[in-house]
């Protein structure tokens, strides 16, 4: 069973290693950066970006996308641990492009006999999902009004990552 082998990792290891990486790391990110990205097993966001214990925050979910629950997060980091940017990083080849809300909805129901109170968040088009939720970020009136938000596609075959502009406002017009 997986969660065994995650166990025994720890036992052996993984506590002492974890421990001696955090050593003298604050829960308020270094970098004052979140990183929001799909959860994909692929994708070692450390790594990636080459971060260390207390440099950022990372959240992660199914396709990155920014749910009710990502948002809760970035808020009480900005408010309560100085987060100042946030990366949006979705991918190529994301699991949540195979089916729609309503197809997994119906799934659902047709298992447990009703539906969800939450909607998966799918999408067809990674760089139209960043745009969407860069744009949630920024009239999010809980989050802070000079939050700097990058948004990139990451391809999940060569890793490279190519940046997603956001859709001008009427402002900018």
């Amino acid at each position: 069973m997986g969660h065994e082998e995650l166990l025994r990792r720890y036992q052996s290891e993984g506590r002492s290693r974890a421990a001696a990486a955090a050593e003298g790391a604050v829960a308020a990110p270094a970098l004052h950066t979140v990183v929001i990205t799909c959860m994909d097993a692929r994708i070692d966001v450390a790594t990636l970006f080459g971060l260390h214990p207390g440099d950022a925050h990372v959240l992660r979910n199914a396709g990155g996308v920014l749910t009710e629950d990502v948002l809760r997060s970035l808020t009480i980091s900005q408010r309560k641990l100085g987060t100042r940017e946030v990366l949006l990083v979705q991918h190529s080849g994301c699991g949540l492009a195979t089916f729609t809300d309503d197809e997994f909805s119906d799934e659902l129901a047709t298992d447990v006999g009703m539906r969800p109170p939450w909607r998966a968040g799918t999408f067809t088009d990674p760089v139209a999902s960043v745009r969407r939720g860069m744009a949630r970020i920024s009239r999010d009136p809980f989050l802070l009004k000079d939050t700097v938000v990058r948004g990139f596609v990451l391809d999940i075959q060569g890793f490279g990552l190519d940046e997603v502009q956001p859709e001008p406002s009427a402002a900018d017009s």
